[in-house]
């Protein structure tokens, strides 16, 4: 099982392909939408990916704002 801080660099990693950012960019306090201006099909693909990459399911309304809120949750269900 993977511990906070893999699951965070490897979440990191892909927000920061997805968005076009550098990885020291995507901290865990960084706001999907205040920080990075993503849209929700920005959103989408980050979940997409990170439920293929942790084999977790992410409800859209699960209440990821942050990205610790995604850490957390992947970690809940790992």
């Amino acid at each position: 099982m993977a511990n906070n801080e893999e699951t965070f660099k490897k979440i990191q990693e892909i927000i920061a392909d997805q968005l076009d950012k550098e990885p020291e960019e995507v901290k865990m306090e960084s706001n999907f939408k205040n920080d990075f201006d993503a849209d929700s099909l920005d959103i989408f693909e980050i979940i997409n990916e990170i439920e293929d990459e942790f084999d977790v399911k992410i409800e859209a309304e699960e209440g990821i704002d942050t990205v610790k809120d995604l850490v957390e949750f992947v970690e809940k269900q790992a």
